[in-house]
């Protein structure tokens, strides 16, 4: 019959093909126009100049590395009895006087001032009791300026009584500066699903140049020599005494034609988002790049930290604001990565309850890998996730 193709005609081919490219670009738009409704792109050029560096060497599983000590408490001064009450008929000035000569005289170590407070930590059953500050999401309870804040209310009421007298002593001597590691890249394998199976590969590469310090990201679906889908997140900033405090982040995104790029500067108060944007410079702020690398050298500094049941809040700045957010140290669980068993500890957030579906990034850190992320697990409801996973040791440049 005219106009029927046979079982095996030649345009059966090339109609079929037609057929699934058009779908596949389909599926691409759709998660484009879905990444870009959760994260809010910009179309920023980007400006980064990227460090130069050689990877030499293997990272193998060793025992965790040493906590950089802390600050030892000055010895406490002995203390002194206190003076027998004066008879009842002694003036009011000779009384005050034998109370003051014989007051408690006690060492107080200086509190910490709140930028130098451990790094955005409390027992998790007192974060969800904790209320929202006005501004923040509601499971975002408590910001790191507040915590601050409380933890020097005790210390003030403390001082209420006139009956103690506090000498304050001088600081001792500074603990020895935290040793950052060598630069280091990641290599994972990406599996998951969105609408269909997908597949890939990822990197993170932390780069390091004296005290500066860069971050970079890629993921891409399809094969490394003709993806369909590729992102990129770049963080460069300076390294110091609490951890990473990034100046600039640059982002891109590229779906079959179609390629987006924006930026965000970091100032002392305030965070310049794309499209005339700004957000709030919370301390200990932190980007999509450089988050990882800053729990890194947070559970490598105060690995008690990774104990479950214990909460961590970060600052995180993304394209459209700037909020807290809270993971939760779930568990410790062995994994099965192509070059061997490695034991981690899970780290997840607390959703953030708003409106429509919600990403999530669950993380496995591995103390035996100087607490490196050795899987990332990004979900969107029930049926959409990426699941990356270390698929070789981690690779490290020489010692600088």
């Amino acid at each position: 019959m005219a106009g029927v193709l046979k079982p095996h005609s030649p345009l059966q081919r090339p109609l079929g093909i037609v057929l699934v490219v058009a779908v596949t670009l389909a599926h691409l738009w759709l998660g484009d126009e879905l990444m870009e409704d959760r994260l809010g792109f910009g179309t920023q050029a980007g400006g980064m100049r990227r460090i130069e560096v050689a990877y030499v060497r293997e990272l193998s599983v060793a025992p965790p590395p040493k906590p950089v000590p802390r600050r030892p408490r000055p010895a406490p001064r002995p203390r002194r009895a206190l003076a027998k009450a004066p008879p009842a008929s002694a003036p009011a000035s000779s009384v005050a006087r034998s109370v003051l000569d014989g007051a408690i005289v006690e060492t107080v170590e200086p509190l910490p001032a709140p930028s130098a407070m451990p790094a955005f930590e409390r027992p998790a059953a007192s974060l969800a009791a904790a209320s929202a500050p006005a501004g923040v999401e509601p499971n975002a309870a408590v910001s790191p300026a507040n915590m601050a804040d409380a933890a020097s209310a005790p210390a003030a009421s403390a001082s209420a009584p006139t009956a103690a007298v506090a000498s304050v002593q001088p600081a001792s001597a500074a603990a020895p500066a935290f040793d950052w590691p060598p630069s280091t890249r990641l290599t994972y394998a990406m599996r998951g699903n969105y609408r269909g199976e997908v597949q890939g590969s990822a990197t993170v590469e932390w780069i390091r140049a004296g005290l500066h310090y860069q971050v970079h990201l890629e993921a891409m679906v399809g094969p490394s020599f003709a993806p369909i889908l590729v992102r990129r997140a770049s963080s460069d900033g300076v390294l110091g005494d609490h951890g990473l405090t990034p100046h600039r982040f640059e982002g891109e995104q590229r779906v079959a034609f179609r390629s987006r790029r924006w930026a965000m500067t970091f100032e002392p108060d305030r965070v310049r988002l794309p499209e005339g944007r700004e957000g709030p410079a919370l301390p200990g702020v932190q980007d999509e790049a450089s988050l990882f690398v800053q729990l890194t050298w947070l559970f490598t500094t105060q690995p008690q930290m990774l104990q479950p049941g214990r909460s961590i809040e970060v600052p995180l700045a993304l394209p459209r604001r700037v909020e807290v957010w809270q993971y939760d140290v779930v568990a410790q669980e062995t994994l099965r990565l192509p070059f061997g068993e490695v034991s981690t500890t899970h780290v997840k957030p607390r959703r953030l309850h708003r409106p429509g579906p919600e990403i999530t990034t669950q993380m496995w850190f591995a103390p035996g890998l100087q607490y490196l992320p050795v899987r990332i697990l990004v979900e969107q409801g029930d049926d959409t996730f990426i699941d990356l996973q270390l698929e070789r040791p981690p690779q490290q440049a020489a010692d600088r």
